[in-house]
């Protein structure tokens, strides 16, 4: 896990008890798409996908160091607008008249689901470039969710494909293929075969159906582990090779963004129950559901807080295992079990690490209508 700066850690302090806050830091960001960009073979782009943080400084950071912005909705288009994304790529099963209208007139590259789709965007009168995203027959890498080689509501069953590609209508031109298999791959090597593959299968598609082949978007899937601290290895995506007249794209949200981000909840009460010890935050899985969804436990930091401005007693314990739980009426708002801590106080801060994807933007925020967390930028 990144360890927090002692700016990060001097404006968690300087909240106002009880504190609770998501901190984002903008040069881990920068850092982060930075690192990914050299590990690319050359005629590749990558594109960050909204859906792991919408957060304004987020979108608008990483809008300015990579080649755009991936997105899965209207309100999601709104804000790549809204941060100059020099480039967007619209995707996603479920898309509206409306959001297909407002996609077409800021000029995005439609990713496009179903043969369905296709008949609307005719009817809207479209005169587009556009990618078929494919479900292919072929089991995709490990990771925490499959989107290909199984019955999804993703793409065009690839059995459909060549029906599809012939009854394109007028004014709709194929010039590629999204293929996202898989989200959360840790294994380098597999997604690099994975990105040759999709290449390879894109290429003889395109051959086969009289496809000028200009896109092959493999999407995202560039893992970490949310247990160890560890990522994927990028070092094998060098050694793929893209051929000339293709751009391959790459649609990363989580590796981007998960370890720029950091979850701080105040610890309220420390209490033992038929032997376990809980450490009650204000906050939880309401803010931060990451960890209750995939069902692990989140690492966590403490962060002394000196300060104690009670008249009540101030509670510790030692040496012991604890739970870190939230605030609502639920035994389910559980972040971590078992953690082990040496040193813990009422009054201090837990610290959750790779916080920045998926945490407050998938979270059930209205359960109980406990406040929102403060959101600090760095």
């Amino acid at each position: 896990m990144p360890d927090l700066s002692p700016a990060a850690a001097a404006a968690l302090r300087a909240l106002p008890g009880p504190r609770c806050a998501y901190l984002y830091d903008t040069a881990a960001l920068r850092a982060r798409a930075a690192s990914l960009r050299a590990a690319l073979p050359p005629r590749t782009s990558f594109l960050y996908a909204v859906k792991a943080n919408g957060h304004p400084d987020v979108v608008r950071t990483l809008a300015a160091v990579t080649d755009g912005l991936e997105v899965a909705s209207g309100g999601e288009l709104s804000l790549a607008v809204r941060a100059g994304a020099r480039r967007i790529v619209f995707g996603g099963p479920a898309k509206t008249d409306a959001e297909l209208a407002a996609a077409l007139d800021a000029g995005a590259l439609l990713n496009v689901e179903s043969p369905y789709e296709l008949r609307r965007l005719a009817a809207l009168g479209a005169r587009a470039d556009i990618c078929l995203r494919v479900n292919r027959a072929t089991t995709a890498p490990s990771g925490s969710h499959t989107m290909t080689g199984t019955p999804t509501p993703f793409g065009i069953d690839e059995a459909q494909l060549p029906a599809v590609l012939a009854d394109i209508p007028a004014g709709l031109r194929v010039i590629g293929f999204h293929l996202h298999a898989v989200s959360n791959n840790l294994d380098g090597a597999a997604h690099a075969a994975f990105l040759r593959d999709a290449i390879t299968w894109s290429a003889r598609t395109a051959a086969a159906y009289g496809v000028n082949l200009h896109v092959v978007n493999a999407g995202g899937g560039l893992g970490v582990d949310y247990r160890t601290g560890a990522s994927i290895d990028l070092t094998p995506l060098s050694s793929v090779t893209v051929p000339d007249g293709v751009e391959l794209i790459l649609e990363p949200g989580r590796y981007l963004a998960a370890d720029a981000g950091w979850y701080a909840a105040e610890v309220l009460d420390l209490k033992t129950t038929h032997g376990r010890t809980f450490a009650v935050l204000r906050g939880g899985t309401h803010h931060f559901r990451l960890p209750a969804a995939w069902g692990y436990s989140h690492p966590f930091d403490i962060l002394p807080i000196d300060d104690w401005p009670h008249p009540y007693l101030r509670l510790s314990v030692t040496g012991t295992d604890v739970d870190a739980v939230g605030e609502l009426c639920t035994p389910r708002d559980v972040l971590t079990r078992g953690r082990h801590v040496t040193h813990l106080r009422t009054g201090d801060l837990l610290v959750f690490g790779r916080a920045g994807a998926y945490g407050w933007d998938i979270s059930h925020h209205d359960f109980l209508r406990h406040d929102p967390p403060t959101f600090l930028t760095l």
